[in-house]
């Protein structure tokens, strides 16, 4: 049974809105906004500040910085009243959060690195969702973008993506192995959701077919 989505994206790929899409065709819960609010409640900091440093790595003054505080005495009495959001806090409560939100069920969650930390759970069906950087420009001028801006973003953010990836699990983005299905969004939404949804039926059948095979050996 799949109680689990998760889609990794590209930028621009329109992944957030095929998972809204999915999620409300699918009558579950959509962690994508929610997963920042309640990373940001727990870590008791502005949602702007989970939203600049999740799925991204520290820059290096920043990781100096904390290497510095977490050494040093007078540091690490200072740091936990601080509340500094760096990039580890937050991918250490986004995980805890992924796991919980996964534990629950009937969910669908948003990158984050969400199909890496469920990646062993047989109830979690994980899609990545891509399109041609063309696709992707096009995209996001429709969202009110400059040109120059959406070439720039839809290079630079899975960049980041990538290092964060390949930093914390050590792996290159996206390990396409770890993915029940590969979706290109140029399709239309519309139809990505319908592949999506009848891949995890088909999935479904072969997970019962499996179950079902060592109890008709055994009869």
């Amino acid at each position: 049974m799949i109680r689990v989505l998760t889609i990794e994206r590209e930028y621009g790929s329109g992944g957030r809105q095929i998972a809204a899409a999915l999620a409300q065709r699918l009558g579950w819960k959509l962690w994508d906004q929610a997963l920042t609010n309640e990373i940001a409640r727990q870590m008791e900091c502005d949602c702007r500040v989970v939203e600049e440093r999740e799925e991204k790595r520290d820059p290096l003054f920043h990781r100096l910085l904390m290497a510095f505080m977490r050494g040093s005495h007078e540091g690490s009495l200072n740091a936990p009243r601080l509340k500094i959001a760096d990039a580890e806090c937050i991918r250490e409560v986004t995980e805890q959060v992924v796991k919980e939100a996964a534990q629950c069920g009937g969910c669908v969650i948003v990158g984050r690195g969400s199909a890496y930390y469920l990646e062993d759970r047989h109830d979690a069906f994980h899609v990545f969702i891509y399109a041609p950087f063309h696709e992707k420009v096009k995209r996001l001028m429709a969202e009110g973008k400059s040109e120059r801006e959406a070439a720039q973003l839809a290079e630079t953010v899975d960049r980041d993506r990538a290092a964060f990836i390949e930093q914390y699990f050590k792996v290159e983005w996206p390990d396409r192995h770890r993915f029940h299905l590969m979706v290109n969004s140029a399709i239309g939404e519309t139809a990505a959701v319908d592949t999506i949804l009848d891949a995890m039926e088909l999935y479904k059948k072969q997970q019962s077919y499996a179950a079902a095979a060592p109890r008709a050996a055994s009869s």
